[in-house]
């Protein structure tokens, strides 16, 4: 379900974004060494942790999955940018999910997370210790949330 591994479908623009409103969130990098201009989209789609983000939407879509995420919930690149993201999470999760999001809008971002999310055949999965950030741009306008994560168990 993942896309080839020499395909990057991810804009260099986006992945900036991310690595950038990740640094003003929490005052850490995402990656180190950062990658160079013209590097961001692939070093983050091949990187070896699970990175997502949604949009603005009144019921955001998602807008980015690295590779580790587009595997981790079985879908391709198309589905997943498809995909509202409260659909990630099964019914009974959603309400501790939406906690989530607002605490990080309040904030800036929200560590620590942990949940059950459910792949697209039905497979489910607890995420554990998940930086959740709000993804605003250079000039302060707020684009959406990202969240970042390396611990997962199927369940």
């Amino acid at each position: 379900m993942i896309e080839p591994k020499n395909e990057v479908p991810a804009s260099e623009n986006h992945s900036r974004l991310l690595l950038d409103s990740y640094r003003r969130a929490t005052g850490r990098d995402l990656l180190e060494p950062a990658p160079v201009q013209g590097k961001a989209a692939a070093t983050l789609f091949r990187a070896p942790f699970v990175l997502l983000s949604h949009g603005t939407e009144a019921d955001p879509v998602l807008n980015y999955g690295n590779a580790a995420a587009l595997k981790l919930w079985e879908m391709t690149w198309d589905q997943f940018t498809g995909t509202p993201s409260r659909l990630t999470a099964e019914p009974m999760e959603r309400s501790q999910r939406e906690k989530l999001l607002i605490d990080a809008k309040e904030k800036g971002y929200s560590d620590g997370y942990y949940g059950i999310r459910i792949s697209s055949v039905g497979r489910r999965f607890e995420i554990r210790n998940v930086l959740l950030w709000n993804v605003v741009d250079e000039q302060g306008i707020y684009r959406g949330q990202a969240a970042v994560f390396s611990e997962w168990t199927y369940v």
